[in-house]
């Protein structure tokens, strides 16, 4: 895993978007680890940039996720599960009401996975998921960036 991550370093800002789309995804990547090590001055790569590669790549990571669940379908929980439809129905309007702020959330570690699958599978609106992840990504991919940087040391 080592060499690969390396490798993605190499490659610079694809490395990072890379990166960041496989971590949203399904697969178990650090893409932090990337990022941490493209920030450091030495690589002269900008912050800025790597973070928005980051952030992008991590969204559309994470969008593929949502629409495999939105390949599912509510009779599933009916029958396999045995939930009656009311109560689907009343879950389906209750995550919704949420579905911003639960994509938000979706740039938490494999909890974000869950989250952008449940939201595919309630058929939540896809342009306030987006905005809504891709706020949230954004926002640890600063923090990180940050946390390499040194930032929260001269604090």
């Amino acid at each position: 895993m080592d060499a690969f991550i390396e490798f993605l370093i190499d490659w610079g800002y694809l490395g990072m978007f890379l990166s960041a789309l496989l971590a949203g995804s399904i697969f178990p990547l650090s893409s932090e680890a990337v990022l941490a090590a493209l920030v450091h001055p030495s690589t002269g790569l900008s912050p800025t940039i790597c973070i928005l590669m980051a952030s992008v790549g991590n969204l559309l990571g994470s969008l593929t996720c949502y629409w495999l669940g939105h390949l599912g379908k509510m009779e599933w929980l009916e029958k396999y599960f045995h939930i009656k439809p009311e109560k689907v129905e009343r879950m389906k309007v209750y995550l919704n009401k949420r579905s911003a702020l639960m994509a938000f959330f979706a740039f938490i570690p494999m909890i974000g996975t869950v989250i952008a699958v449940a939201l595919g599978f309630m058929h939540s609106n896809i342009y306030i998921v987006s905005i809504s992840m891709f706020a949230g990504k954004i926002f640890r991919y600063i923090l990180v960036a940050m946390a390499a940087l040194g930032i929260f040391s001269m604090i």
